[in-house]
């Protein structure tokens, strides 16, 4: 699953018009392009790192994630550069991630999350694919919404567009 979701994004998102790489759901939502270059630092931050973490049996919480980050981080740059970069950064990753050799029994080892508590290596490792998955359906989502009027009385019949109302 994760190593498809650079590919399912760049098919969806490469070459769109900036009205709809830069559109949101209304209020603090993110558009596709924050949501790419939140992906971007959660691959820089989070799942490997906290993955290391765990195996080597550290009694800390993690460091905390810091979404702020993201926005600095892809000021100037394009979709088409994020989308590479994000590509790029999950390839690394996966490969990091074979070769953690993760057995059965370490995915039962325990990490400790600064907001959740006790976590384990499987955890992280199912809500790495769920955060994909959450991610590209919010996208879709979002890009659903800049067509909401112009569907007309076919968007009774439309349910991403009742998802999350504009604020």
């Amino acid at each position: 699953m994760l190593e498809r979701t650079p590919a399912s994004l760049s098919g969806l998102l490469e070459g769109l018009p900036d009205a709809l790489i830069r559109a949101n759901e209304g209020g603090e939502t993110w558009s596709p392009y924050e949501v790419v270059a939140h992906l971007i630092h959660a691959e820089r931050a989070n799942w490997i790192y906290r993955a290391r973490h765990i195996l080597a049996g550290e009694t800390r919480p993690f460091e905390p994630f810091d979404t702020a980050t993201q926005f600095i981080e892809s000021q100037g740059k394009s979709l088409v550069e994020l989308l590479a970069t994000f590509a790029l950064l999950r390839r690394e990753n996966l490969a990091a991630l074979d070769g953690l050799d993760i057995t059965e029994a370490d995915l039962g080892r325990h990490g400790l999350h600064p907001e959740l508590g006790d976590v384990t290596l499987g955890q992280l490792l199912a809500t790495w694919v769920v955060h994909d998955l959450d991610h590209v359906a919010q996208i879709t989502r979002t890009l659903a919404k800049v067509y909401s009027e112009a569907t007309g009385p076919w968007s009774r019949f439309l349910s991403i567009l009742r998802d999350r109302q504009r604020q």
